[in-house]
Parts: C-alpha cells; structure tokens; sequence
C-alpha cells in the first residue's frame, strides 16, 4: 500500500498544483456585463476598461433577425450584473422576459435612450410599418456619442466608486468619436444628396447624418417579393448609385441578381463587426471612392 501510495503522490500533487491556480482565477472573476452586439461590446470595453468582463450574446457572423439564444447565452445573462440592451433589436424583449423571472435584480439599462428614432424603413411583405422603430441605432457616429454617453451614465450607477475611470475613458471615446465623425463629414462632403443600394435597411442613421439617401433591396432583410425588388432596382438606376452594399453571411444571392440590373460596385459589410471604427469608416470611404 505504501508503495502504491509513494508512486502516485507525486502526479496527485502535480494534479493538486494544476488545479488551485484554476480556483484562485475563478476566486478573482471580474463581475460581468451581458451587451446584445459586437458594437456594443467594442464601446463598453474602451468605457470600463479593465474593471468589468463584457459578454455579447449575438456572436460575429450572426443574423439579428433570427437569433435564438443558446441556453449558455441565457445563463450567462442571468448572472450577469446587468443587460445593456442596444434598445429596439426584437430578441431582446423576448430575452428579457426569459430572463428576468429567474434574476428579477438584474439591472437593465437601454443605450439607445435619447436618440431620434427613424420609423418606417423596415416592412413585411409589401406593407411598410410606419411606426416600427430602425433599429440599426449604432451605424451612426453621432448616435454612438448618445451610446457611450447611456453607457457612462449607467457605469457611474452600478459602480459609483470608479466614476472616475469610467468618466477618464468615456472622454476619450467622445474624443475619437469627434475626430471620426469629422473625417467622414469631409470624405463625404461632395457626396450629398447622393443614393446608395444596401441589401438590408441597416444605414438609416449614417444616410441621415451625411445627407445621403439609402436604397433598400429587402425591407424585411430576407428574400424580397419581385414587385420590391423591381422598385428598388428602378429606383437605383434612377439615382445613379454607384454602390451596393451586402452581407456574405446574411444577405441572398438576390442583391448579385439585382445588381447587374444596377451595375455598381458590390461592398461586402458587417455593420455587427466589433471593429466598430474601421467598419464605419469602410462604408464612408466605399461611398467616397465611386
């Protein structure tokens, strides 16, 4: 027995060292915020800094219409210490619901608050809902000034103790946000009153805050009825774009089929990317260049 014991107690001890640096990490978890996009993440981190674990529930590549949250998901946000919702995206009421009963403590904030909505842009079938809010609140840089500013307000309730930091931090985002939005408004300039093609209506804001007018191959940003997208098609051309934009892992191979009726340059986008900066500044510098 001894020997049996003498053999095996140095891999029990190598398994015990392994194992307490594993509890100690666990002992030393930030507490956690749960966000709904990629783009929210990317501004929630630059805000909190160091201090808190930002989690996203809608994954890259993912498609915000027809998300469904994995069980992971749910738990993840039920331990969370609070939900930044983006504001009008439709799973995040649903989610919301699910979630709450079981943690009625979490704190709920809505980082869109206090932006100009614009209504109309999304349909089903061929009937527009006139007063169904454009989600796509984060695809403008003066929108995103609103967000940081919801999200600041909203680190300085839950953890009053480090206003400071965040406050430090969220001068800096304003601060880039600034220099962002003013290098765009150059780029564009001589591009006011001028169309663009999208497949889904996700520009709303950008086309709003650079004067510009957004053309939508499918409201509803699924397989659009041949009426829609004959419109749109007749509309492009009309306008002159010079440029459509899509999505690889959303959009149908329909925007390529509408496009050799348009002829303009196909952009590939991802208006979810965590690279929020480089994603905005792409789109404006597309529109610039044709």
């Amino acid at each position: 027995m001894k020997r049996i014991i003498t053999r095996y107690l140095p891999i029990a001890l190598l398994l015990l060292g392994a194992v307490l640096p594993a509890c100690n990490r666990n002992l030393d978890n930030k507490p956690t915020i749960t966000v709904s996009i990629q783009p929210q993440k990317y501004f929630l981190e630059k805000i909190a800094g160091d201090k808190w674990e930002v989690k996203c529930l809608l994954s890259n590549g993912a498609n915000p219409e027809s998300y469904d949250p994995a069980m992971t998901h749910l738990l993840n946000l039920e331990s969370s210490k609070a939900y930044f919702r983006m504001g009008n995206i439709p799973f995040e009421s649903a989610i919301i619901n699910k979630v709450h009963n079981n943690n009625p403590a979490l704190k709920i904030y809505n980082n869109s608050e206090g932006i100009e909505l614009i209504t109309g842009t999304h349909s089903h079938g061929d009937i527009k809902h006139a007063d169904a809010p454009d989600p796509h609140t984060w695809t403008s840089v003066k929108n995103a000034r609103i967000i940081a500013t919801n999200m600041y307000n909203a680190m300085s309730d839950l953890d009053p103790k480090h206003k400071d930091t965040y406050s430090r931090n969220y001068l800096k985002v304003l601060e880039s946000l600034d220099s962002l939005d003013s290098s765009i408004d150059s780029l564009l300039a001589p591009k006011r009153g001028e169309s663009f093609v999208v497949w889904h209506p996700s520009l709303s804001y950008f086309a709003r805050d650079y004067g510009l007018h957004q053309i939508s191959l499918s409201p509803e940003g699924k397989e659009a009825s041949v009426n829609m997208l004959q419109e749109a098609v007749d509309s492009a051309r009309t306008s002159g774009a010079r440029v459509v934009f899509y999505q690889k892992e959303i959009d149908s191979r329909q925007a390529e089929t509408a496009n050799r009726q348009i002829g303009a340059t196909m952009v590939n986008i991802n208006p979810l990317s965590y690279n929020w900066d480089k994603e905005i500044y792409n789109i404006a510098n597309a529109i610039a260049e044709h």
